[in-house]
């Protein structure tokens, strides 16, 4: 009876009618937070109340401030790749008749281009984007020296600000899901090929507009379209630095990059992009010493010969600045290896040989000029050793190939050593 009373003497309840449309329609009730209500956050969709908040009003208390971003909105969108909708639950476990998609709207309004296109994501890109924060994250980056969590948790949160990122990532999750499970590569590389083409499309938008507020996002853009490139695997006629048909397609991608480097260099590497020095990377290892003599008394060997041919020339010269930097990079490589570090740890000292070239060097590469072929090649040595990340399957015996073919009979001898190191 006590209980009986306890309820009956219960305080009266009026309802509000006050609450978010979203709620009203689905009969539930509304806790009236704004900008947006807990249940339409819950749920991913708009809430009545962001467009209220973003009404102008006649009190200057509550007009929004200027400086603050504006929230990205979320609503629900079938998805092409997706042959079942995913009809996402209320909480009396009821499904809702709507199918997932989110719209990721870019803080850039400056750009005309993102500002037009509405980007939007599917349940099937929801499971590529946990993809890359489980598993792709940790196969392009040692931990050990991301100290910052800059692949696992910081680019996953700029990507809900910067589209191109947020494709980017997307994209290379599809490309590794391709890449474990082989039966199912087609339609992971067609959604991949979706996202790459936006991603690429956003960071040439914003490119016009770089600055020192949006650098850091618009190089790790540039990193991940060169990770797209390298996980689509290699093309005929592409040998990155050189190609039958012209300019080649990932030297131009570098190209870009260090424009962005050139130009922003102090303050993208700043912050959570602090450079990060491994100690565990320290001397070559005896083991290894040998090793890495024999790989250089070979490109002495070369040295030689060349010098003996060029008989000093300005372009001789070119040549032996690409050689000493050669010379620098494979003791660096070496260092990562005798640490037990392969695979992308490698990226570092490969690309940077790359990204240090001179452009006059750079030129004779792509008039596929004998010498620097031979020079290349010897590169290629040490791309064989990423050969371990599914990034880099097959572009070192991919590169050689493409050397071999391009070189004259008379200078097949002195690629000889890459090609048996690259092939064995």
């Amino acid at each position: 009876m006590e209980n009986i009373q306890a309820i009956r003497s219960r305080k009266s309840h009026r309802k509000s009618r006050s609450g978010c449309e979203n709620c009203k329609r689905r009969r539930i009730k509304c806790d009236e937070r704004k900008p947006a209500c807990i249940k339409c956050i819950h749920h991913a969709i708009d809430c009545d109340f962001l467009s209220t908040e973003a009404t102008p009003s006649a009190s200057p208390s509550s007009a929004p401030s200027p400086s603050k971003p504006s929230k990205a909105k979320f609503r629900f969108k079938p998805s092409k790749y997706q042959s079942e909708k995913y009809k996402p639950g209320d909480e009396t476990g009821e499904a809702s008749s709507q199918t997932v998609s989110t719209e990721v709207q870019s803080k850039d309004s400056s750009s005309s281009a993102l500002s037009q296109s509405q980007d939007t994501i599917s349940f099937a890109d929801l499971r590529l984007f946990h993809h890359f924060v489980t598993e792709t994250y940790r196969t392009i980056v040692d931990e050990a020296t991301d100290r910052n969590q800059v692949w696992r948790t910081h680019l996953p949160q700029w990507g809900f600000s910067t589209p191109s990122i947020f494709h980017l990532m997307l994209a290379l999750a599809a490309l590794h899901l391709g890449y474990l499970h082989p039966e199912e590569r087609a339609r992971y590389v067609l959604q991949a090929d979706d996202h790459f083409t936006f991603g690429i499309r956003s960071v040439s938008a914003i490119l016009s507009s770089l600055n020192s507020g949006n650098c850091q996002s618009i190089y790790m853009s540039t990193v991940l379209v060169c990770f797209v490139y390298f996980a689509h695997g290699p093309k005929p006629g592409e040998y990155l630095v050189f190609s039958e048909t012209g300019k080649a397609e990932w030297l131009v991608l570098m190209r870009g990059v260090r424009s962005i480097l050139f130009s922003h260099r102090d303050k993208i590497f700043t912050g959570v992009l602090e450079i990060q020095t491994d100690p565990a990377i320290q001397g070559v290892s005896p083991l290894l010493q040998d090793e890495l003599g024999e790989h250089q008394s070979r490109i002495k060997a070369f040295q030689r010969f060349m010098e003996m041919q060029a008989g000093g020339s300005s372009t001789s010269q070119i040549h032996i600045d690409a050689l000493e930097q050669l010379f620098q990079m494979f003791e660096e490589a070496y260092r990562c290896l005798s640490a037990g570090k392969d695979g992308t740890n490698l990226m570092a000292p490969l690309f940077g040989w790359i990204y240090r070239l001179s452009e006059e060097f750079i030129c004779l590469l792509e008039d596929k000029e004998p010498f620097a072929l031979v020079i290349l090649a010897y590169w290629c040595i040490i791309l064989k050793f990423m050969g371990s990340s599914w990034l880099m399957i097959a572009w070192d015996r991919h590169v050689i190939a493409g050397i071999r073919q391009s070189l004259g009979t008379e200078f097949h001898q002195w690629i000889e050593w890459p090609v048996r190191v690259i092939c064995d």
